[in-house]
């Protein structure tokens, strides 16, 4: 993994050319993190059918070109997984799919991570269920 601050061509591919970007109506759970340090706001969209699975996942994200390629890549993770499965996808996870990012910018792939377990805990909530591992988001932005 790459730390030196240089930015490897899949961060750079999903930074200009974001896959799933927007929002999803009546979404099933969105989850809004953010970073105050910073400034990246991150905002995940999850639609889940009645088996627990992720039929579609799109994202908006306020901030640097790696916030926006952790939220690209978090997004392509997760879609066709179940919940359960959904809750794997770690930071270093994303990370290690993205080739590495800068020591600077890992912050952004924890965001990345918690902005799906925030949209799975407003999933949870919404339908009363509790979805086994799945803490209360640290930093939701709606608290």
């Amino acid at each position: 993994m790459s730390y030196d601050g240089v930015y490897s061509e899949k961060v750079m591919d999903h930074f200009m050319n974001p896959r799933n970007v927007g929002e999803i109506e009546d979404a099933s759970g969105v989850g809004t993190v953010g970073n105050a340090k910073c400034g990246d706001i991150m905002r995940i969209y999850l639609d889940i059918d009645d088996n627990g699975v992720i039929q579609d996942c799109k994202f908006k994200t306020f901030g640097c070109g790696a916030a926006v390629a952790t939220s690209s890549m978090a997004t392509e993770m997760v879609k066709g997984k179940t919940v359960q499965e959904a809750l794997q996808v770690t930071n270093k996870a994303v990370m290690e799919a993205l080739d590495g990012l800068p020591q600077v910018k890992i912050h952004c792939s924890l965001l990345a991570e918690e902005a799906i377990h925030a949209a799975l805990w407003d999933y949870a909530e919404k339908n009363g269920i509790t979805i086994e591992g799945l803490k209360k988001p640290k930093h939701d932005i709606n608290d």
